[in-house]
């Protein structure tokens, strides 16, 4: 190692150290794209997990992300890291933390612990339990993560990561709810449903679709829509709409981000509510309009056709993710707009 790069490493030292909890999880997830091992439990391999919004990975890739945005907005006032000996016990407990996030994926996917997971969930009648092991990296790395950041930064770094890491812990509790009860079984969430269904039937009048709405063909609390063109009553689908569908995820990250979002904007309470409340109506309505994009693809490819599975799965979900990284910027401008009207003339503010 050359003196320059000695150098280097000594002035940077403290932004390398902070930097360290973003890269222990990057590389895992790099290692599973690039490997790409197979999967048996969940039929799929690594990769093709990542290409996938709903019970899938590409929510970490999303963690990552905000870990980053953290770092960023918090470069001026997040402390100084507290693993500042080169021998204690401190400094040996966060090594071993930034090695966890490899070691767990090597041990799931290499070495039969994604296999003892799913059997373990099999023996216990959980429906889903090919995914429980997915559902379950979510919550270890959330565990490691806070230990991480406990480690590094105390309590007080904790407060500055709690909504990465609040998010991260959400998606793995949200996947076990569904594994656990699938197909709308969790009443909780459920009971948003018919709601966001009715304003997707809504839209499909305004298109020119009959719809009709009925319960208890499968799940009794599911809702059942039905779209039927006027011109030509052959094109019709059906679909159960449970509250994954309805998109409980989009509302997820557009809460994370807001809120990561607006505690930094130097607005009124007030001010902050109305973006929150306005972002939280659009959202919605692009929730609805997934399940219209699905029951229009299904009209025109079949109800279990490929493009369907790509439109629910992975497609439909990227009109809210589109929506969620561009509000920021529309607050952003929004605020320029405001201060550039309200800015007062130079001119008359000079004394006569």
């Amino acid at each position: 190692m050359t003196q320059r790069t000695l150098n280097f490493l000594q002035k940077h030292a403290n932004l390398l150290m902070k930097l360290l909890p973003l890269i222990a999880f990057a590389i895992p997830l790099l290692l599973l794209y690039v490997l790409n091992p197979a999967d048996p439990y969940m039929k799929l391999t690594a990769q093709d997990s990542f290409g996938g919004m709903w019970k899938g990975r590409t929510f970490e890739l999303f963690f990552i992300w905000l870990v980053a945005l953290e770092l960023i907005l918090s470069a001026e006032t997040l402390q100084n890291s507290k693993v500042n000996k080169l021998v204690s016990v401190r400094t040996f407990a966060f090594i071993a933390a930034l090695v966890l996030p490899t070691l767990y994926v090597v041990a799931s996917n290499y070495w039969g612990l994604n296999g003892v997971i799913a059997g373990w969930a099999t023996q216990s009648a959980v429906p889903f339990a090919d995914f429980m092991p997915l559902a379950i990296e979510y919550l270890v790395f959330t565990a490691i993560f806070v230990t991480m950041v406990l480690l590094q930064f105390s309590f007080k770094g904790l407060k500055t990561f709690a909504l990465p890491a609040f998010f991260l812990a959400l998606v793995g509790v949200l996947y076990t709810i569904d594994n656990v009860f699938p197909y709308g079984q969790f009443t909780p969430f459920q009971i948003f449903v018919p709601t966001t269904t009715a304003y997707a039937s809504v839209i499909l009048n305004l298109m020119g679709y009959t719809t009709s709405i009925s319960y208890g063909t499968f799940q009794a609390n599911i809702p059942y829509l039905t779209a039927t063109s006027l011109q030509n009553p052959t094109q019709t689908a059906t679909f159960g709409i449970a509250w994954p569908c309805a998109g409980i995820e989009s509302f997820l990250i557009f809460t994370v981000v807001a809120l990561l979002f607006l505690k930094r904007m130097h607005i009124s309470w007030k001010a902050k509510i109305g973006y929150f409340v306005f972002g939280a109506a659009v959202t919605y309505t692009i929730n609805a309009l997934r399940i219209v994009e699905i029951f229009l693809t299904g009209i025109a490819y079949g109800e279990n056709s490929l493009q369907v599975d790509l439109l629910h799965f992975y497609y439909a979900p990227l009109l809210a993710i589109a929506w969620i990284v561009t509000y920021p910027l529309i607050i952003l401008a929004s605020q320029g707009i405001w201060h550039k009207i309200h800015k007062p003339d130079p001119k008359q503010s000079q004394p006569a």
